[in-house]
């Protein structure tokens, strides 16, 4: 039977047999979603870049966010491992890209999500799109809760029509900038940022499922705003003319000496987008009953995210809402994507100057709605309920991201999980000692003065059992354990028979316990040593220095060989063993 290569793109295997019917069911579904996808990539496009910098660029931030849902749209739907991931610019990357763009401009921001992109690429071709799920929930809750803030946050200026210029990334800093504007609040924008809210939540409780609350919303306001004369500020009195197009592709000019400044962020740029794609995939096998290919899925965000910054894009992933939107519209196979986004593509090149009209608290509406349901609120709470080591985890990632930077949240968040990941292996661990009688797993068990079918030790002799796995986490255990021993025993056996895993620190800790052994005169036995544990072993070639006659299979079995072979330690033997 053949296999499908590992690395084909869905958009090529599930075109095999593909008929008229699925292609104007997936192209009704393109449609659908590229309608649901415009008024999002103006909001993100304006959320994510300031204006100041697109400028610097010839760019407008509404454009920006268009030519991202073109560019990576596309390319995430032609080459992407899912059949129905729909990318482009999204709600995860508005606060971590800000930050990049005020700080590095906006060459800086090219280059760190074409970096970025390299870095998708050397995932998925490293295979490492199913290690992406180890990602500690508490993370991911932390850094998405945080994200919503900072979105909702930025929001404030428009859909209250603050007077307050170019806002700086800082938290902190921006809500001074908030309280010193307050005197310059517009009653007319808040009411039609308030409006569009409450018209998306109505059309989302009460509305055809078919008809995008959030375009409806935005075309009412449109229309009001201009009717009323309501000099609620729009897209073009702050930004002018949209640009009917695609500019040409230009690569970006970066000093050398900030390179090192950008890997962090482009770093995490990767991991946001390798993290929202494959959950998004996920998400989407659930409601399908397919199976995606996480590793070809990362390439093709690599890809996206190489090529768009080249024609004014911002970093892309995709999208949860609008793959749901996709689904829900019929789209089944990577052409209802890549119709999504040929819309959008059209829409930017005929119809692209009357999104001018649009206010932009309607915009700063839509973007409250998406900071709400980005937020996760019901699973914060019930993160607040878990232990209290995971909720340090929660809060430290949720505050880093609010306060400091997405990059830092993202890598501390890790970093502590990964501490108490370590220490809870270490607390399932056990190394103790077995003083009473040891029931013989075998009927004719031939030693010692016990019952039938049990064992008593023998004088001189000594059984340790380690239950767990034996990582770094839990060797110093062994070693507190043997330390409390009064006097080496003439036999020590040490049973691991629950030891299904063993790192390089049990290894070394075994080694360890050997040499000892060896100086006291002590016999030592492992038992049950089980595969992965005995292939670390023969790898590393502790296996050598403890010597075939050093292992056995039961404890019984290892009792056998004390009565019929009395231990002979060798003082002059000094091999080493692994460092």
């Amino acid at each position: 039977m053949s296999r499908t290569p590992v690395f084909l793109p869905k958009s090529i295997t599930c075109l095999r047999g593909y008929s008229r019917a699925s292609f104007v069911r997936d192209a009704a579904a393109g449609l659908t979603v590229g309608v649901v996808a415009l008024p999002l990539s103006l909001a993100f496009g304006i959320a994510s870049v300031p204006e100041d910098v697109a400028a610097s660029a010839g760019l407008s931030p509404p454009a920006i966010g268009l030519i991202t849902a073109v560019i990576a749209g596309f390319v995430i739907s032609a080459l992407g491992g899912s059949r129905v991931n729909i990318g482009g610019p999204t709600g995860a990357f508005v606060g971590i890209v800000y930050t990049i763009a005020a700080t590095h401009g906006w060459d800086g921001l090219v280059f760190a999500t074409m970096l970025a992109g390299v870095f998708l690429v050397i995932m998925g071709l490293a295979k490492l799109g199913g290690m992406i799920k180890y990602i500690p929930y508490p993370v991911t809750t932390g850094f998405t809760s945080g994200i919503a803030v900072v979105i909702a946050v930025g929001q404030i200026r428009d859909i209250a029509g603050l007077d307050t210029g170019a806002l700086p990334p800082d938290m902190l800093a921006r809500l001074e900038v908030y309280a010193a504007s307050i005197h310059s609040a517009s009653p007319a924008a808040l009411a039609v940022g308030v409006g569009t809210i409450a018209l998306i939540q109505l059309m989302r409780r009460f509305g055809p499922k078919r008809i995008p609350g959030p375009v409806v919303a935005i075309a009412l306001a449109t229309v009001v705003v201009h009717i009323f004369g309501l000099g609620v500020e729009t897209i073009g009195d702050r930004f002018g003319a949209i640009p009917t197009g695609i500019p040409a592709p230009r690569l970006p000019s970066i000093d050398a000496a900030n390179l090192p400044n950008l890997i962090g962020p482009a770093l995490t740029i990767a991991v946001l987008a390798a993290v929202e794609s494959l959950l998004c995939a996920v998400v989407a096998d659930g409601s399908l009953g397919t199976r995606h290919r996480s590793n070809t899925e990362l390439i093709a965000q690599g890809a996206a995210n190489i090529v768009t910054p080249l024609f004014g894009g911002i970093p892309a992933t995709s999208a949860i809402a609008r793959t749901a939107t996709n689904i829900q519209a019929g789209g089944r196979t990577p052409v209802a994507g890549m119709v999504h986004a040929l819309t959008l593509l059209a829409v930017l090149l005929v119809v692209g100057r009357y999104a001018t009209l649009i206010p932009l608290a309607s915009l700063a509406g839509v973007l409250m709605v998406v900071a709400y349901n980005m937020s996760e609120i019901r699973n914060f709470r019930w993160h607040l309920r878990a232990p209290k080591s995971d909720v340090a985890v929660l809060l430290t990632t949720f505050s880093l991201t609010v306060f400091v930077d997405l990059s830092v949240a993202v890598q501390v968040g890790v970093v502590l999980a990964a501490l108490l990941f370590m220490k809870r292996m270490a607390d399932v661990t056990n190394v103790a000692s077995i003083q009473n009688e040891l029931s013989d797993p075998r009927e004719d068990a031939p030693l010692g003065p016990a019952a039938a079918g049990r064992l008593a030790l023998p004088p001189g002799v000594q059984v340790y059992e380690i239950d767990g796995p034996f990582f770094f986490g839990a060797a110093y255990k062994m070693r507190e354990a043997l330390d409390a021993v009064a006097s080496p025993p003439d036999v020590l056996i040490l049973d691991m028979t629950r030891v299904t895993a063993v790192d390089a620190t049990g290894l070394h800790a075994l080694d360890e316990l050997r040499r000892r052994a060896l100086a006291d005169g002590t016999r030592l036995i492992l038992v049950g040593v089980h595969a992965q544990p005995m292939f670390a072993m023969s790898r590393s070639r502790t296996t050598d220095t403890f010597g075939a006659e050093s292992f056995a299979g039961t404890i019984a079995d290892a009792l056998a060989l004390v009565v019929d072979r009395p231990p002979q330690p060798d003082a002059d033997d000094h091999r080493p063993g692994p460092t």
